[in-house]
């Protein structure tokens, strides 16, 4: 792929070509199109293969492009084999100077390891952190410039660190859900796919996914303070004990010939299991044909295996046809109903064990404004094209982070309900046998996962008590505020849920009266879209309840003092108790405005001996709002405190514009502040885009009249 920048510094991806044929394009290109500049990217694995030409082409025709050459020392496409022949980074930049590169830049995450190494005389090294101004660096250079960046394949990595190979750091990066605004600039500083964001009841909040993790702590840089590094407890380090599954009955063994298609996505075994399938076969006696469609799979996209299981001698072909497949094991379900992986499905003749697990797509990482919610449920297109009444379908990432503290158990997890279901017909001993063979340290925990599927099927009951997480503790609850919240909502709706929960949290971020105040408005709001609607929307208030939600969210800013209180919230430190031992050692990351203002450019890293600063600054939060507030004159605080009424004022114009024609656009703008996220600039910039959208709303709703102008004649 190539990424075209134009004169304003907007870059676009565009354009796809051969193997080796990498910025040739341009070449051709280059002298009709007032672009002066590409990038062309380009994998260590395509260089040494043929992409030199291409840098040996480009050089020779004397565009101006610049190769973002990625370093990892492994062929990811195919999976991962060691790159044979290959140069060192060293001798690789002494031969692009050969060639007639301009200048090369060598970016990586340990730039110490290049201490006394000799590079070519156009190259130099710099901290991964650089790699932006390298870029526009290399980009204002003519002629051919390379970025070199070397840092090891993240896959490989973790393959490594399961096998002992290769040191596992101990320090893991978690983020308090609550401090987290769900802004997605974590995952932007980072791209990284481990920076998953996750719907909780306080809105999209961002979580890392720490069994996929490869421990660069780059989502760290991200401008939010909701970051901690944990260093596990002694406890959890060692191997966590295997939960027993229940005693299952066996299933009704299937005979003859079957062919089974597993679709997953990569990194997470499902080739090893379909070689386990493989290897079971072969200790019942029975033969077994394969074919793996990897593609792009080590970079997270979409496996595709097949395995047909078969006892007569004659061959058979590996690749399931058209209708061909028995057993439909859809492990990734956006993957599995992707038209040409659900072509080998029969209405007649296929069953599907399907995980629902919904895994975010990398735009979502870095994109607030997509939800995982917007996936919908694809089931349906599933049903359609399979044995519906026999289906089986589970959260098997869900269960297996549930019972196993790590998702890579969810594959086995649905295998296990496929056997029991009676669709795969191997042998139970022959499938542990084939698990010992090649489990290695990880054989028990496997089984126990291959168990825990069946238990899916035959004892739904005994896996949903295992899976069950522990109930949160209860608190007390204010009377007076809990009175105010029945005197607005009917208990048992959506909007006195809504309330119950954030009227006690306002409480703790300020003070009774500014929960009671937020209640209070959120009280006009429901009588005026009552008296909008006439009673004709039943018992819904989609608006009041948007603007519970969010009028909520525009009051709990998180400044100073609340970061404070979010940071020292008992139930989050019982979280990282239970996810990484009781002994877990925390420490923050902050980077603090008053440090930031006076040229700090990073973040600090303070430890739970900073606890008793936090206490001294939520008990200082009666200060905020007022003269004496320390924090209060600052752009962002104002601003945040402005947003409070400026929401009420365009929510309560828009109410007057209230019918049933209207409704759709009043609930629009009532749900606008969700685009408001982040921290400092962050924010800054969402508050200008929610700005314009409410004015264009709210333009929309009068007539195309300006907000606030006099209505007419």
């Amino acid at each position: 792929t190539m990424i075209v920048i134009n004169r304003e510094g907007k870059g676009t991806l565009t354009g796809l070509t051969q193997m080796g044929g990498e910025g040739a394009q341009w070449i051709g290109q280059a002298p009709f199109t007032d672009t002066p500049h590409i990038f062309q990217n380009l994998g260590d694995g395509t260089f040494h293969h043929s992409g030199s030409l291409a840098v040996r082409a480009a050089v020779g025709a004397g565009v101006n492009i610049t190769y973002k050459l990625l370093y990892n020392s492994a062929v990811a496409m195919t999976g991962g084999q060691t790159i044979t022949p290959s140069l060192a980074v060293a001798d690789l930049t002494r031969w692009l100077e050969t060639e007639g590169v301009r200048r090369v830049i060598v970016t990586t995450d340990e730039p110490e390891r290049y201490r006394g190494v000799r590079l070519s005389r156009i190259a130099e090294v710099r901290d991964r952190s650089a790699l932006e101004q390298a870029q526009r660096e290399l980009a204002s250079i003519p002629g051919v410039t390379v970025l070199v960046h070397d840092q090891q394949c993240a896959a490989e990595k973790r393959r490594l660190r399961k096998r002992g190979e290769l040191p596992d750091p101990v320090r893991r990066v978690a983020i308090n859900q609550r401090v987290c605004e769900g802004c997605g600039d974590c995952g932007q500083k980072s791209e990284c796919l481990s920076v998953l964001p996750v719907e909780t009841e306080f809105g999209r909040k961002t979580e890392i996914h720490q069994s996929s993790c490869n421990k660069d702590y780059s989502c760290v840089e991200g401008d939010c303070p909701s970051f901690v590094t944990v260093v596990p407890g002694k406890d959890t380090r060692r191997r966590r004990a295997v939960p027993v599954p229940p005693a299952l009955p066996a299933p009704e063994p299937r005979a003859g010939e079957t062919t089974i298609r597993l679709v997953g996505i990569g990194g997470t075994g499902v080739v090893s299991v379909a070689q386990m399938l493989g290897t079971a076969a072969m200790l019942d006696g029975k033969r077994s044909r394969g074919l793996d469609q990897t593609g792009l799979a080590q970079k997270g996209g979409t496996v595709v295996s097949d395995v047909r299981i078969f006892e007569d001698g004659e061959d058979r072909s590996a690749r399931a046809g058209t209708g061909a497949v028995d057993a439909y094991l859809a492990l990734d379900l956006l993957g599995a109903t992707d038209p040409k992986h659900l072509s080998a499905a029969d209405p007649g003749r296929t069953v599907a064990v399907v995980s629902t697990s919904l895994v975010p797509t990398g735009s979502m990482v870095v994109d607030p404004s997509r939800h995982v919610t917007e996936l919908g449920s694809p089931i349906g297109a599933l049903e359609s094209r399979t044995r519906s009444e026999l289906n089986v379908y589970l959260d098997a990432e869900d269960l297996a982070q549930a019972l196993f503290g790590d998702h890579m158990p969810a594959n086995t997890i649905v295998v296990g309900a496929a056997w029991q279901r009676g669709l795969i017909p191997l042998s139970l001993e022959s499938i542990e046998r084939a698990v010992r063979q090649s489990g290695g340290k990880t054989a028990d925990l496997t089984i126990a996962a291959f168990h825990w599927g069946r238990a899916v099927v035959a004892a739904p009951e005994a896996v949903a008590e295992a899976a069950r997480p522990p109930a949160p503790p209860a608190s007390r609850p204010d009377p007076e505020l809990a009175r105010l919240v029945d005197s607005i909502a009917e208990p048992g709706t959506e909007l006195h849920r809504l309330l119950t929960v954030r009227v006690p949290d306002l409480a703790a971020y300020q003070n009774p009266r500014y929960a009671a105040g937020y209640a209070e408005a959120v009280r006009a709001v429901k009588a005026e879209e009552e008296k909008a609607s006439r009673g004709t929307s039943g018992d819904s208030l989609p608006i009041t309840e948007a603007y519970a939600r969010h009028l909520h969210r525009l009051m709990a800013y998180k400044d100073e003092y609340e970061v404070a209180r979010l940071h020292l919230d008992p139930a989050e430190r019982a979280r990282i108790a239970a996810e990484f031992g009781p002994g877990a050692k925390i420490s923050y990351n902050l980077h603090p405005p008053v440090l930031r203002a006076m040229g700090m450019n990073r973040k600090i890293r303070l430890g739970t001996w900073f606890d008793p600063a936090f206490r001294l600054l939520y008990g200082m939060r009666g200060l905020r709002g007022t003269r004496l507030d320390p924090f209060g004159m600052a752009g962002v605080r104002r601003t945040e405190r402005a947003l409070v009424a400026e929401y009420t004022r365009d929510v309560r114009r828009a109410l007057s514009h209230l019918t049933p024609e209207t409704a759709a656009t009043v609930l629009e703008l009532a749900e606008l502040p969700d685009v408001v996220r982040g921290y400092e600039h962050v924010k800054m910039r969402n508050v200008a885009a929610y700005r314009a959208s409410a004015a264009s709303l709210l333009g929309r709703l009068s007539g195309g009249r300006r907000p606030g102008s006099p209505e007419r004649g």
